[in-house]
Formats: C-alpha cells, structure tokens, sequence
C-alpha cells in the first residue's frame, strides 16, 4: 500500500440484530435524554404510535407528517411540535422520507437523533441532509445532521413490500457504484462500497421468492448500512445530481428514480474510468451499466422514467437544471450529454457500457 488516503470514520453507535429495535429506551437513556418525539410518515402512523406507547414516559407523543424530498414546510410544521411537547431528542421510524425529517430537525435544532430504518434507504448513516425548497432539493452537509444511533432490526423490514424492497435497494447500491469512483474515496470506502453491493445482489433476487426470509431480509439490511455509510464517507457525483434534479423539480419517487437512472449514469462514467467500477463488473457481471440494467430487470425494478410519470417534454428542462451548479464527475458532460442520457432513461434503452 503505496497510495496516500484520508479516511475519516462516522461517529454513530451502530446497533444490529433481530429483535435489536426493543433496544430503543435503552439508547434514549444512553443519550441523556427522557423527552423523545416519535417521528413517521402518515402510512407509519400506527407503528409510530405504538411505538411511543412502547416507550411510556420516555415519549412526548409523535409526529406522522414525514413526506418525500423532506419539504422545508412540513420541516417548520414538525418544530413547531417539537417546541410545544420541550422535546429533548427525536427518534425517527421508517425510511428516507422520516429520517430526512429528523436530520432536518436536528439541523436546525441540534438534538439528538434514535433512527430505525425499515426500508434500505441508507440515509440515517450520512451527514448529508437533502431537503426541497420552492420545487427546488438541495443538500447540506453538517456533523448535526449525522444521527447518534442508528437501530437495524431485519425483523422490521419483513412486512416491506417486495417491491418497495427492491427499489430501495437499488437505491442503497446507487450510493456504492458512486462510491467507487468519488473524488475522495480511499481503500476503506471501495472496500465497503463492493461488500455492500454484493451483499444486496444476493439478497433481492431471494427476497422476490421468499419475502419473509429473515437472513436475506439481514443481508440486504446489512448492505444498506455499508452502501449508506460511504454515501456519508465521500462525495457523490453525476447520478446524484440527476436523481436529485428530478425529485426536487419534478416530484419523482426517489427510490424507484434512483433505480432507474443507475444502470444509465454508470454507464456514462464506465467510459471514463472502467477500471475503479471493476468491482460492478465482477459482481454483476457483462459491462458495469449493462450488467446493473440486466439486474435490475431480473429482479422486476422499473426501467423507465416514462413509467414513474416523467413526460418527454419533461427532459430538456430536467437537462438543463442537472448541469447548473454540478457536482463533480469523473468524465466531464456538457447539457447534450445529459439531455441524451436522460432520453436513454425514459425509454429504457440497456447500456452498452
């Protein structure tokens, strides 16, 4: 090892295990804290509930508002609770959609965050918060934003459509592939990086066949956490920028948007830097996009942004937002080459790279 690097490790408590999400009071009480308010969206209403009557006096009541992109107005509505219950820390059930509402409270407040993922989001180990403003997402990073616990139970994940299962973890994979190739990834990064996308190719294609399979439904856990981590290790690049556009400024479903574009936006850096995405072509297998579309057509994933709802009209201005204050990219792409990887993606063309 001659290559010079700088790594700098997340600071989070890690909890992991079947059954680990009864631990919840316990970390309350570690953290300093005896006023906790329960975070969830609308559909998560009932969990949210139930798991603040769990917590007895340790909770102060919930807030079931969480919606998609973290909207700043939902982010006020959500304060204004936190004030009115003197809650002294948050604790956040569910997936991207909740957990970005908690480290948008946190940002701005400083409190402690408790986060129980139920889907395979891999934000709740960043400290990357995305939020929209004016139909515009745009992201912050801060140590505040970076939850102190984060509480991976399998079992919770059972019940997560199948589905909703695989889009979410092509998300999480979306966060490695990225990795792979960031400006500032070092050999703990790539390492973590190929493990986490190994370790969600093996599990989707089981959970498909046997939904309620508790090892698989750990080994895709497990690879949302590695993939989430890098994501808030080193700086993402080109297909975050895309997916960020189009949910921002066009209401796209972020995780089913992540999967679409993945196979495209790998495929377009392929060209540049084929050798650090040889960890994709191994595990996938074919060429690095290629091999990731054929996957995620194996395993049912939406192909298209025709089929999430995006109008072809939609692409030119969706071009256009993508290449304003870009992020850095491996291979440098001007508006056109944009605008025509985005036509790939709403028709779903397989990439030959």
């Amino acid at each position: 090892m001659t290559r010079q690097f700088t790594y700098s490790g997340s600071p989070a408590h890690i909890v992991f295990g079947n059954g680990s999400s009864s631990q919840v009071a316990v970390w309350i009480e570690r953290l300093g804290c005896r006023r906790a308010l329960v975070l969830s969206t609308p559909h998560q209403a009932g969990d949210g509930e139930a798991l603040a009557k769990k917590l007895g006096a340790l909770a102060v009541g919930t807030f079931a508002g969480a919606a998609m992109h973290t909207p700043v107005e939902v982010t006020e509505t959500a304060l204004a609770k936190v004030r009115d219950v003197n809650a002294d820390c948050v604790v956040a059930l569910g997936g991207g959609s909740t957990t970005g509402l908690g480290k948008a409270i946190a940002y701005r407040t400083d409190l402690p965050q408790i986060v129980i993922p139920t889907t395979y989001a891999g934000s709740e180990v960043t400290p990357i918060l995305g939020q929209t403003e004016t139909g515009v997402k745009t992201t912050v990073r801060d140590a505040k934003i970076l939850p102190e616990v984060v509480i991976y139970d399998p079992e919770l994940t059972v019940g997560l459509p199948v589905a909703m299962s695989i889009t979410s973890g092509l998300n999480a994979m979306a966060h490695a592939a990225e990795a792979l190739y960031a400006q500032d990834r070092n050999p703990v990064s790539t390492l973590m990086a190929a493990e986490g996308l190994r370790a969600l190719k093996q599990a989707l294609p089981v959970l498909i066949e046997e939904p309620k399979n508790l090892a698989a439904r750990g080994d895709a856990l497990y690879g949302a956490w590695l993939c989430g981590t890098v994501l808030g290790t080193v700086g993402m690049a080109l297909h975050h920028k895309i997916c960020h556009t189009l949910g921002g400024s066009f209401d796209m479903p972020h995780a089913e948007t992540h999967a679409v574009m993945l196979p495209h936006t790998i495929a377009f850096n392929a060209v540049a830097v084929p050798e650090l995405l040889k960890p994709v072509v191994d595990i996938f297998g074919g060429s690095a996009g290629g091999g990731l579309h054929d996957f995620a057509k194996s395993v049912g994933a939406p192909l298209t942004l025709k089929e999430l709802g995006l109008k072809q009209t939609d692409l030119d201005r969706a071009a256009e937002l993508a290449t304003k204050n870009p992020y850095w990219n491996p291979r440098p792409f001007d508006r056109a080459a944009i605008r025509a990887l985005l036509q790939d993606a709403w028709e779903g063309r397989r990439p030959q790279h």
